[in-house]
C-alpha cells in the first residue's frame, strides 16, 4: 500500500528506486533504503564515512540485545559490504544474556508487554554462523563495564540498542561514557524499542525512550540526538524516527573539519 502511494506521489522517485533495487550497486541501495535492515545499513555506513574522513583504519559495530542472531548477522553483512568500498575494517560485537530477557524490575520495563525468558538465544547455533563477530554474554550491568578493557575494540561508530528494557538499556548506554579512544566523536545509534504500535504504547517515562532521557538529563558533554534531516531524506519506514546521533562533545576530533573545502557562492 504504503508502496502503491510513492508510486503515485512521486513517480520519478518511485522509478528511480526500482532500477536501483534492481541494477545499483551497494552504496546505491544504502543511500536509498534499500538494503537488509536499512537502519544497520545506514548507521554502519554513515560510520564508517565519517571514520575515513577522521582517518580511522578500523571501527566497531555493537548490537545490544542480539537474541537469535539475525540481527548480528546483518551487521556482518554490511560490515563486509562496506569494507570493499570504504578503506576501513569492521569489528562487530554482540551483547546479550544468552538466557533471554531477565526479570522486569518494575513498570519502566514495560512487563506488560515483555517477559521473562523472552528470545533466548541457541548460543552454539549462533557462533557456528557467525564470521567476525563476538559475543558478549551475560547480563549487561555486568558485561558494560569491563568491555574496553578486555576487549580493546575499534572505536565504536554504530549501535543497535535492542534490549527491550528501561533498566537495560539505561546500563547499556553507559558505553557511550568510555574513553574516547574507543568511540568515534559522533556515534549512529539505532533503538528499536520507541515506537511500536497500539500494544506497546512507549512513551517517554517508561522503556527506552526514558532511558534515553536520563541519560541525556545526566551527561553534560554527551547527548543522543535526533538527525531531524533523515525523515525528509527520501526513504521510507519507522526506522527513520528511531535513529539517534550520540554527540560526545568533548572527544578530540568531535570539532575536526569533515565538510567541504570549498563553500563559496559565487554572484549571479
Amino acid at each position: 500500500m504504503i508502496n502503491a502511494i510513492s508510486a503515485l506521489l512521486h513517480p520519478r522517485r518511485f522509478v528511480k528506486k526500482k532500477w536501483v533495487q534492481s541494477f545499483g550497486d551497494y552504496e546505491s541501495k544504502i543511500k536509498h533504503g534499500l538494503v537488509p535492515r536499512p537502519n544497520y545499513g545506514y548507521c554502519l555506513y554513515n560510520a564508517a564515512k565519517l571514520a575515513v574522513k577522521l582517518g580511522y583504519k578500523k571501527i566497531s559495530a555493537v548490537e545490544f540485545g542480539v537474541a537469535g542472531g539475525n540481527g548480528l548477522l546483518n551487521f556482518e553483512y554490511h560490515a563486509e559490504q562496506i569494507s570493499s568500498i570504504l578503506p576501513i575494517e569492521i569489528e562487530v560485537y554482540g551483547f546479550d544474556t544468552g538466557e533471554g530477557l531477565p526479570e522486569p524490575i518494575d513498570y519502566r520495563d514495560l512487563p506488560y508487554h515483555w517477559q521473562r525468558g523472552f528470545y533466548k538465544m541457541d548460543v552454539a547455533a549462533l557462533q557456528s554462523k557467525l564470521k567476525r563477530s563476538k559475543l558478549i554474554l551475560g547480563n549487561v550491568s555486568d558485561t558494560v563495564g569491563g568491555f574496553f578493557e578486555k576487549n580493546t575494540p575499534a572505536p565504536i561508530g554504530a549501535i543497535s540498542f535492542d534490549l527491550d528494557f528501561y533498566s537495560s538499556t539505561k546500563s547499556a548506554l553507559a558505553i557511550l561514557q568510555g574513553m574516547h579512544a574507543f568511540l568515534l566523536p559522533r556515534i549512529f545509534c539505532y533503538f528499536d524499542d520507541t515506537i511500536g504500535c497500539d500494544l506497546e504504547l512507549y512513551n517517554d517515562f517508561t522503556g527506552q525512550r526514558l532511558a534515553i532521557h536520563e541519560f541525556n538529563g545526566e551527561n553534560e558533554d554527551i547527548k543522543l540526538g535526533s538527525p531531524y534531516y533523515l525523515p525528509h531524506s527520501g526513504h521510507t519506514g519507522l526506522w527513520l524516527d528511531q535513529i539517534w546521533i550520540a554527540h560526545l562533545f568533548k572527544h578530540p576530533q568531535y570539532n575536526t573539519f569533515i565538510s567541504e573545502q570549498v563553500q563559496q557562492l559565487p554572484l549571479q
